[in-house]
């Protein structure tokens, strides 16, 4: 499975994704300051589920009907990031290729999968 990690995405969930062997581009490694249009873009081209903390790409989904590989939006609180790194990667192994085409919304003790156009 192949991941493009949003500049908000906190670094330590592309260190342990990549720990667990998985393909992580940053999009602060490769396009710093690209705007929400453009990393969508940069994961679609590359086949890549976005791992953003960016509530705007909800909407940028859902309500244009961009097409996407696949979106988890991260929500955890300060008190909680802790277990960020450990909760992200545990969803990647459980739900595998099943991600490619949803929206998920990963919180602590919580994960809401939903399908969307591909």
């Amino acid at each position: 499975m192949r991941f493009l990690a949003d500049e908000n995405c906190d670094f330590a969930v592309v260190r342990a994704l990549r720990d667990a062997g998985y393909d992580v581009l940053a999009v602060a490694e490769v396009s710093p300051r690209a705007e929400d249009t453009k990393v969508v873009d940069i994961a679609v081209h590359d086949r890549r589920i976005l791992i953003t903390e960016d509530k705007d790409f909800g909407q940028l989904v859902h309500s244009s009907g961009r097409k996407t590989q696949g979106v988890i939006l991260v929500r955890y609180p300060a008190q909680a990031r802790e277990r960020l790194s450990e909760d992200v990667v545990r969803l990647a192994k459980r739900h595998g290729r099943k991600l490619a085409g949803c929206f998920v919304v990963i919180q602590p003790g919580r994960v809401r999968i939903s399908r969307t156009a591909v």
